[in-house]
């Protein structure tokens, strides 16, 4: 299906492009850029809501300032749709998130307006403040500018940037996006300040008329800055007390403005341009603005698939059987079934209850769940510091987001043995998101570290019985529970709990020649595998070895002193990864075997299908079964006469 923009859009190859253009036909812009992004999402898929909140935001950066030479710096990237639109992609954009195709996020190799990659939340101050610091110093007329959510503004990564901006005496400019909305809806002080702010704006007002009137007098510009500036001073205790904040740490706040009336934004972004120092533009927009469906449920409309955007249905899978539910719904239903039986129970995320399926026990036990904001580091501590206390804590963290709070795991829990739950969701490849939200690295990163647990479910009912076992009083160590996106293979999930011995695997099935030691869900690719090699006369042995950390070493005397041909299966890095773990086992132990490690290859993966990836990086069950075909290539199999080379 192929999809046209609008007349003016048509004309817009660059930013040049759009410079050519009045003022009044920004409106037009604007309107045909949110029907463009609404046109081709609804049919391609991809973020959707949070791109829509910033058309006229996306319109007015491009309009004002010289990009890319001056820096613009998007937040976490969902939002920028309008802006890789704008920036010489129109026409590819139907190849967003899609394999080979354009990248779901900013990226620095994808483009020069990318001026930093980007993926996780509250990274945008510091980066544009490093870029203004860089060009002070080389004395280029560059300006920086961030543009950052008030929810990816809860984490404590954005106010150290911001108390770093207001002494760096650099030129960058923080647009605070404010929709009260992340993911879900944002939660923290902060919303209710933001909300204070954007309600009372007296004291803006008064400021607003006093620049105003200053900046139409015959006194030079330098003198009626400082003689704003010093009525400002006296204003603050007079007409406010919201807007401290920011000026506390010595950010000139302008605002709130309406995020949508584009007229607004460019005469105030053309402002702004020509004051100096590190400066903070709160404007108000709407998640989802211009389609009523995602304005209405921003949670829903952040992601929805594909749909008919006349409608507003959303296109899902027509199935005739019950299907197995997604891993992050057993876990959201399990941990109620669990804290209805223990009530030291409790749940912590951080701003993703709808993506970890906590929702579920926030909605039933409010007194037991909590939503933390975009605050990994805070989440992992705070679950520690419940734990001193007798609480079993299920941190429910997606595996690329735990990366973040990689100290606090170390030096708060695991130090100090606090028996802290870690269930990470989105382990392994994540498909769509690509590399900046695959679950690569937690296997390696937490199996060098003291007293961790470390496991992985094949299935449902494991995973319900790793939750189960790691909340018994007998478990004291802190304990990792990895599981992939998607569904998992089970329709006929919900079995009786049964307690599982700490770093003990199980047989599968016997074999001969070869043995598959799976880590975790790929653990169905290698049955899967199994059943196609089984016609071939190639029979392998399978072992699945739930835990990585202790690994079950009974298990591997086993394997090794039975076949010496080995394949581990892994939805993580190979390097430091589970394989790695047996081939240490094997060195130590004086065994000698052929060991071929599948996973996560040593390399960046980017973004397409979980079948796609999965494929190219050759853990499926067609890889599987590829690499036990090259074990056993040296036999021969004579059949009906013919002789085939097995390999």
């Amino acid at each position: 299906m192929e999809i046209s923009p609008g007349i003016l859009l048509q004309s817009i190859n660059n930013p040049d492009d759009l410079k050519k253009l009045s003022r009044e036909q920004l409106h037009q812009v604007c309107d045909e850029l949110r029907q463009y992004i609404i046109d081709v999402v609804s049919v391609h898929g991809g973020h959707f809501a949070a791109s829509l909140g910033v058309v006229e935001l996306s319109v007015a950066l491009h309009y004002v300032y010289n990009t890319p030479y001056d820096q613009l710096v998007w937040d976490v990237g969902h939002q920028a749709y309008g802006h890789k639109i704008l920036t010489g992609r129109r026409d590819n954009f139907p190849s967003n998130r899609k394999y080979n195709g354009l990248s779901g996020f900013p990226k620095r190799s994808e483009s020069n307006y990318d001026t930093f990659g980007v993926g996780h939340s509250s990274t945008s101050i510091s980066a544009a403040l490093g870029m203004a610091m860089a060009a002070k110093y080389k004395g280029e007329d560059r300006k920086s500018v961030a543009v950052i959510g008030d929810g990816s503004m809860t984490a404590g990564m954005a106010f150290e940037a911001m108390n770093h901006a207001g002494v760096a005496d650099s030129d960058v400019l923080i647009i605070l996006n404010d929709n009260c909305m992340s993911i879900d809806p944002n939660v923290g002080a902060l919303k209710e300040y933001l909300t204070d702010i954007s309600t009372s704006p007296t004291y803006n007002k008064v400021r607003d008329e006093v620049w105003n009137i200053l900046g139409k007098l015959p006194i030079g510009k330098k003198f009626s800055r400082d003689m704003a500036s010093k009525l400002e001073a006296g204003m603050k205790g007079m007409v406010s007390k919201s807007s401290n904040l920011f000026e506390a740490l010595k950010l000139r706040y302008f605002g709130p403005i309406d995020g949508h009336n584009i007229t607004k934004l460019v005469d105030t972004l053309k402002d702004l341009k020509d004051i100096p120092g590190p400066k903070l533009l709160h404007i108000v927009t709407v998640k989802g603005k211009g389609y009523a469906l995602a304005e209405k449920d921003q949670t829903k409309w952040h992601a929805p698939g594909l749909f008919d955007k006349v409608t507003g249905e959303i296109f899902r899978k027509k199935i005739d059987s019950p299907q197995p539910p997604k891993y992050q719904d057993v876990f959201g239903h399990t941990i109620i079934e669990l804290a209805e039986k223990n009530n030291l129970i409790m749940g912590v995320t951080p701003a993703m209850p709808s993506g970890s399926s906590l929702k579920f026990m926030m909605e039933k036990m409010p007194d037991r769940a909590f939503d933390v904001g975009i605050c990994e580091q805070h989440a992992v501590t705070v679950s520690a510091g419940l734990a001193t206390q007798g609480m079993r804590v299920f941190c429910n963290i997606y595996s690329s987001f735990m990366q973040r709070a990689f100290d606090q795991a170390v030096h708060d829990v695991a130090i100090q043995k606090l028996p802290v739950i870690f269930c990470l969701d989105r382990a392994g490849l994540v498909g769509e998101d690509g590399p900046t939200h695959h679950g690569c690295y937690d296997i390696p990163y937490f199996r060098c570290i003291p007293h961790m647990v470390i496991s992985a479910p094949m299935n449902e009912q494991e995973l319900r019985n790793l939750m189960y076992t790691a909340q018994l009083d007998s478990n004291t160590s802190p304990f990792v529970i990895r599981y992939p996106r998607g569904e998992g293979v089970m329709p006929e999930w919900k079995t009786t709990f049964e307690a599982i011995e700490i770093g003990k695997g199980r047989k599968l099935k016997d074999g001969k020649e070869v043995a598959i030691l799976s880590f975790g869900h790929p653990g169905n690719f290698a049955q899967a595998a199994i059943r196609e090699l089984r016609t071939e006369g190639i029979d392998p042995a399978h072992y699945d070895m739930r835990f990585v950390k202790p690994i079950d070493e009974a298990l591997l005397h086993e394997v090794f002193s039975t076949y010496n041909k080995v394949i581990t299966v892994e939805d993580g890095a190979t390097v430091g990864g589970a394989g790695s773990a047996v081939l240490e086992f094997m060195s130590e132990h004086g065994y000698h075997a052929e060991v071929k490690r599948l996973g996560i290859p040593d390399r960046l993966v980017e973004h397409g299908t979980l079948k796609e990836l999965h494929r190219e990086c050759g853990y499926d069950a067609q890889g599987i079964a590829e690499a036990v075909r090259s074990m056993v290539k040296d036999r021969i199999t004579v059949s009906a006469g013919s002789i085939t080379m097995l390999g």
